[in-house]
């Protein structure tokens, strides 16, 4: 196998640089082999404190050295979120839109600048039948969204995904020079 290109070994530094909250697990999983020549793939997940997955999702950037007419560039981030609702917010109508309002918000605020945006977001009623039948219905909310990057900052996408699952976990936003109060400190 030959040796990736310095574009892409660049850019994986840059990932490597990016700021992400410390409430995200991420971890290096296989990338998918066919959807580009060069590819990473990262996993993330946030966690409550007795261990209950609050978020999960994926970010995965796609390069090819030969510009892509379809992506309007050379690399692509794909990623996927999704979390668990309660069900006054799973049944609103509107929650899909306010999915991909975190996503365009956290980008912006990354200052991860982007074009060729696209995405879904779906909400997803789970019910149990025949020995399921006991289970509780669920109201899961998914994004799966697209963008190509702009600029050298890649880092700046990774770090805005982060934050992305953090909203989907319920977290509140963190704001430089504000601690977030902890009932369990550490003294």
């Amino acid at each position: 196998m030959q040796a990736a290109p310095q574009t892409f070994r660049v850019a994986l530094d840059q990932l490597r640089q990016a700021n992400t909250r410390d409430e995200v697990e991420l971890n290096e999983v296989p990338a998918p082999a066919k959807l580009a020549p060069y590819a990473v793939a990262m996993s993330a997940d946030v966690a409550a404190s007795n261990g209950e997955a609050l978020a999960v999702g994926r970010f995965i950037m796609l390069y090819n050295p030969e510009y892509s007419e379809v992506w309007d560039g050379n690399f692509r981030i794909v990623t996927y979120i999704k979390t668990r609702l309660e069900s006054d917010l799973g049944e609103d109508p509107l929650v899909s839109e306010v999915a991909w309002t975190w996503m365009v918000e956290a980008l912006d605020d990354a200052e991860a600048t982007y074009r060729q945006p696209g995405g879904t977001a779906s909400r997803v009623l789970s019910q149990g039948f025949g020995m399921l039948d006991q289970q509780i219905e669920t109201i899961d909310l998914e994004l799966r969204a697209s963008w190509t990057p702009e600029g050298d900052y890649l880092d700046r996408h990774l770090t805005a995904w982060s934050d992305m699952v953090c909203t989907f976990a319920g977290l509140p936003p963190v704001t430089e020079g504000v601690i977030p109060f902890s009932p369990h400190r550490r003294k």
